[in-house]
């Protein structure tokens, strides 16, 4: 494996442009591409209007988190423009690295066609706990700044018990929370109740629903239909943390006048440069395990 000292970071929200900026300070040249609306670079990475150009230099690309919304062009929220897929992985030279979020069957495959494996950085237990970290806090956040209280002494309920809830979980007991966690299994429950909360069966969660001043979703799907929400109290706050298609159904929120905030790729938006360098960092860590493994064949 040869030395990388270029990196093209093509598109994505602000944490994409903390990660060129990462790279900058680590000694890297950095193009970044598809950040035309608005944005003020960080000092040392070199803005282009030219994909080719950039990705043609570049011994490594990173792209975002999701790569593709759509299956065919570069998630590119802060870009008038669109890139396509195919183009970016015919503009690769060959001996690139290819690393992307949450990559999807097809974009592996267009990348594979021009020989150019792409490593899922999303998928890395290292990333899920740190990015589980920043969201929770960007969770908290958003509770202080919704909330006419503290969270001190508020009934809050946290569906589900993965790396998310387990971070916010952490949070909100320490801050004097009494906070409850609805889950599927037993032996989450069971760690909930160690950790100072209440746990509740999520089949018994009718149960305490309409008892909460703030509710919690990190299920990525369905938990709290019509017959929950219609439970709830008009002054509860639903946050939903939860990928699409999201935990809440959301049109009966609606319907019935609860304040719903759904809270996507919270990271990038609430603390950019921590969550750009957990990219980084992660990424660092699977170049390292590739020159490992190159050395020992």
């Amino acid at each position: 494996m040869k030395e990388m000292k270029t990196i093209a970071v093509v598109g994505g929200d602000l944490r994409q442009m903390y990660l060129a900026q990462a790279f900058v300070q680590s000694g890297y040249t950095v193009y970044a591409v598809g950040f035309d609306e608005g944005v003020e670079p960080p000092e040392g990475i070199i803005m282009s209007d030219r994909a080719d150009i950039a990705l043609s230099l570049c011994d490594a690309a990173i792209f975002p988190l999701p790569m593709t919304l759509d299956g065919k062009t570069v998630n590119m929220p802060l870009s008038k423009h669109t890139l396509d897929l195919d183009d970016c992985a015919k503009q690769l030279p060959p001996a690139s690295l290819v690393f992307g979020g949450r990559i999807d069957e097809n974009t592996q495959a267009i990348f594979e066609r021009t020989g150019h494996p792409i490593e899922d950085y999303f998928r890395r237990e290292e990333f899920a706990v740190h990015n589980a970290q920043a969201t929770a806090e960007g969770a908290v956040e958003i509770i202080l700044r919704e909330l006419p209280t503290t969270i001190y002494q508020r009934r809050i309920l946290v569906t589900g018990f993965g790396r998310i809830s387990k971070a916010l979980v952490r949070i909100l007991t320490a801050m004097g929370a009494k906070v409850t966690v609805a889950a599927r299994k037993y032996g989450d429950l069971a760690w909930a109740e160690i950790w100072g909360c209440q746990g509740v069966h999520l089949s018994n969660l009718a149960e305490c629903i309409g008892e909460q001043d703030v509710v919690v979703n990190t299920v990525p799907a369905v938990v709290l239909p019509r017959q929950m929400l219609s439970r709830l109290s008009s002054s509860c706050l639903l946050v939903d943390l939860a990928s699409k298609p999201g935990g809440v159904d959301f049109e009966t929120a609606k319907q019935l006048g609860l304040k719903t905030i759904w809270a996507l790729s919270l990271p990038g938006k609430a603390a950019p440069v921590t969550a750009g360098e957990i990219v980084k960092n992660t990424i660092v860590n699977m170049i390292a395990e590739r020159r490992e493994r190159d050395g020992k064949n």
